[in-house]
């Protein structure tokens, strides 16, 4: 077996299940979960007719084996919507590639890029990454033989991460840094001086940096959030060196089950990427590249799937407000509120009194350099309609006034 496997740790939501084991909700409650992160909008007609259209087709796409490239209709539609996004003039051919949603390309990534095998005598290849963070990143990590570096987020800082704290020794034995952005779970957006922050820091070192960016069309503000090769333009960074940013359709177009994204940047690493996917059998299938392509090129649904969160959060948010530390992201569907004492004991009580789910923020992050950022906070995740949230919401403020009566 590969050693590394025992390195991992347990999901945040496997740990949650056990958390879980011995409460009994109360039933007076209908159950409600703000626990996941996963779309409950419904998908719009125009992906499911586009999807249906393409398995009635001649062949319905089933009877060739994907190229895992993509078809040049799909590229071209991704680098049309970067064109509209982000006023980007990428190549089809060279710069983006399909994914099976971001979360298995994030992971694959660091097999590419990483050499664990440059590990020396100042110690083991490093994997930067924020904390909180996704934990896909630290699994990618410890599975390509790389050593995690965690850099908290600074709530005084809107969340952002203390890229300065890192050593200079750590940096020297980078190979690739993930961001998030808008990030998971505080929402907040990088700006462009802490882009330039980290293109330097990557020129000096060497490292590529994977930018996660599959939260970035559910925002608050009228200024949409800034995105990694957006900022590297903007720099003067035309080629993208050393930089890949991963998107994908699952919060944007309300599609998680379809499985569908892409990644572009810098060529060469797209090149390398693209080898290594091909052994890895990663191929999206003509299906869900034709409804991919349909959601791509068209903005009229993302529109309305941003109008139903703003909806919700301006709802949610100034009730929770009132009695807890939280306000308004960024950006993405989260909130991450500081609760008093453990999160583990808030989840767990809130449940058994009230029958929400909310995620422990301690599950989230990692202990490192004497604390754990994501300690006495929960992350609530505001997918459900709005009516179930403003419900949640409402029993959540219940639960806290009877802490503190």
């Amino acid at each position: 077996m590969n050693p590394n496997l025992s390195r991992l740790q347990a999901y945040p939501f496997e740990r949650l299940r056990q958390l879980f084991s011995t409460v009994t909700p109360n039933p007076a409650y209908r159950p409600i979960s703000l626990g996941i992160g996963e779309p409950r909008h419904p998908t719009p007609d125009l992906i499911k007719d586009a999807y249906c259209d393409a398995i009635r087709s001649a062949d319905g796409g089933l009877s060739v084996y994907p190229a895992t490239a993509g078809d040049a209709k799909l590229r071209s539609s991704m680098v049309r919507w970067l064109e509209r996004r982000y006023g980007l003039q990428l190549d089809a051919a060279t710069q983006v590639l399909p994914i099976n949603g971001s979360r298995e390309a994030l992971f694959a990534f660091a097999q590419t890029v990483v050499n664990p095998e440059k590990a020396d005598a100042r110690g083991p290849v490093q994997v930067v990454c924020p904390n909180p963070f996704y934990q896909i990143y630290e699994g990618a990590a410890l599975l390509c033989g790389a050593q995690p570096y965690f850099v908290a987020s600074d709530p005084a800082r809107n969340f952002a991460q203390d890229w300065d704290s890192v050593p200079a020794d750590v940096w020297a034995r980078t190979q690739l840094l993930y961001v998030c952005s808008p990030g998971n779970p505080a929402g907040a957006v990088m700006p462009l001086s802490e882009w330039a922050k980290l293109f330097a820091l990557s020129d000096q070192y060497g490292f590529v940096i994977a930018s996660d960016e599959c939260y970035s069309e559910i925002y608050f503000r009228d200024e949409p959030p800034l995105g990694g090769l957006e900022a590297a333009a903007k720099l003067g960074r035309s080629d993208f060196k050393n930089l890949v940013s991963f998107t994908s359709l699952s919060k944007r177009s309300n599609v998680p089950g379809m499985r569908s994204g892409f990644c572009a940047g810098d060529a060469k690493l797209i090149k390398q990427f693209l080898l290594y996917r091909t052994y890895h059998g990663s191929a999206m299938s003509m299906v869900v590249q034709t409804a991919s392509a349909a959601a791509w090129d068209d903005e009229a649904h993302v529109v309305d799937n941003r109008a139903q969160y703003r909806d919700k959060f301006a709802q949610v948010t100034p009730m929770l407000a009132e009695v807890m530390d939280v306000a308004l992201p960024d950006a993405g569907f989260y909130l991450w509120a500081k609760v008093e004492g453990s999160d583990t004991d808030f989840a767990r009580d809130l449940l058994a009194l009230y029958n929400v789910t909310v995620l422990p923020g301690s599950y989230l992050a990692r202990e490192a350099h004497g604390s754990n950022p994501g300690a006495q906070r929960i992350r609530m995740a505001l997918v459900a309609e709005a009516a179930e949230c403003v419900e949640a919401a409402q029993r959540i403020v219940q639960f806290v006034k009877s802490r503190v009566s």
